[in-house]
């Protein structure tokens, strides 16, 4: 393990105050021990200081993805940590329910307790999890669903595991319609958790689970264009997601491979409905098209005319504050480091949305480095090798 001090040069801090403007240029000393020394101007390394040139771009509190999916080999749809983490400028992975209660120790031990990124997870409320999952559902029927085991691993688990996670889509659920979400809903109740909903193609409804929700809890693939799903098509459904928003529902991205559309964000977003949090859904179908990684997402909803700060925010802070981190002074002395170095560039990218889309981004957020207590990675981008870049059919996952 890295040792020595690491010092970050000339860097604008952002995001660490919702909303505010980037900060003037500064300088940033992590120590040996993995937390902040010093923050100033013209800092003077100590002996042996690993150094990183931030030539005047950003540092923002660690970038969290609050929707992936991470249990590789324990799901057939599940990369590797690796893939979405360190080396992506993200800090904290939230993987989004693809360990159930059957699968969560594995999970667990061969992945969260190796990983040098921040694992937590979404329990599924479908005992079996994501195991396989475009060809078995994880809520075939009420014998998917153990209340008792459920609530024992959580409370075996409750350093990791921030709530709980119910795939609502008719491709999942099939007949059993509204039944699994209620049943989650009540788990979660009696964990004091948040829920995190997938909501994707009815039945069940977008209305009628959001019906059911309650401040704290997280729709994701909220601006998903799936017909009968897609907020902007139904305008008592777009009056009833806003009143959510309001009364603290929260609103999720959860990109995909099937569950982003440029048109309802871009949207909804002119209309004044921002997402409480930017996430990837990253899996093993979406890596290579059209997700790529956290940065390209982010870029993704800049493109829609979500605000460069709130973007930040919405990358950060609010999905660190949705699975119970603290969020209050992150570079006050004394606090372990978890930072993103990124730069914000020039480009005429040209990627698409989940229903095949295509969009020019113009301006991308590139990660150059990530801080995480006294390790440094330095980070870039996930570009596909050419013809490696694909759009994703698996309607079954978002």
């Amino acid at each position: 393990m890295d040792t020595q001090p690491i010092l970050i040069r000339n860097v604008r801090p952002v995001g660490f105050r919702p909303g505010a403007a980037p900060g003037a240029a500064t300088d940033i000393l992590v120590g040996a021990d993995g937390r902040i020394a010093q923050v100033g101007a013209s800092l003077i390394p100590p002996p042996a200081a690993r150094q990183v040139d931030g030539a005047g771009g950003f540092v923002s509190p660690g970038w969290t993805d609050l929707h992936a999916h991470v249990w590789h080999g324990g799901t057939d749809i599940s990369i590797r940590p690796q893939l979405a983490g360190l080396q992506r400028g993200v800090t904290t992975i939230v993987d989004a329910g693809s360990a159930g209660e059957a699968t969560f120790h594995g999970f667990r031990e061969y992945i969260i307790e190796p990983a040098q990124e921040r694992i937590l997870a979404f329990l599924n409320i479908g005992s079996i999890g994501l195991v396989a999952c475009n060809r078995v559902s994880e809520l075939i029927d009420i014998r998917s669903i153990d209340i008792d085991r459920t609530l024992a691993v959580v409370e075996a688990n409750r350093d990791l595991i921030v709530g709980i996670k119910c795939r609502a889509s008719h491709v999942i659920l099939g007949s059993w319609g509204i039944t699994p979400v209620k049943v989650a809903v009540k788990v979660a109740k009696i964990l004091k958790l948040p829920m995190m909903i997938h909501v994707g193609e009815p039945p069940p409804t977008y209305d009628e689970i959001l019906e059911l929700l309650r401040p704290g809890d997280v729709i994701t693939h909220c601006f998903n264009g799936k017909a009968g799903g897609s907020i902007i098509e139904d305008e008592d459904l777009w009056d009833l997601v806003v009143k959510c928003a309001d009364r603290g529902i929260r609103l999720d991205v959860g990109h995909g491979g099937a569950s982003f559309s440029f048109k309802v964000a871009e949207v909804a977003i002119e209309r004044g409905l921002l997402p409480f949090s930017i996430s990837t859904d990253l899996h093993d179908h979406s890596l290579n098209g059209p997700v790529w990684d956290m940065a390209t997402t982010m870029s993704k909803l800049l493109s829609v005319g979500m605000p460069f700060e709130a973007v930040v925010t919405a990358s950060t802070t609010a999905p660190m504050s949705a699975v119970g981190l603290a969020t209050d002074d992150l570079l006050a002395v004394g606090r372990k480091a978890e930072l993103t170095v990124f730069d914000l560039v020039d480009s005429d990218l040209k990627v698409r949305d989940s229903q095949g889309a295509l969009g020019t981004l113009t301006r991308m957020f590139e990660p150059r480095h990530a801080v995480m207590g006294s390790t440094l990675v330095r980070a870039s981008r996930h570009m596909p090798k050419e013809g490696e870049a694909r759009v994703c059919t698996c309607g079954a996952h978002g």
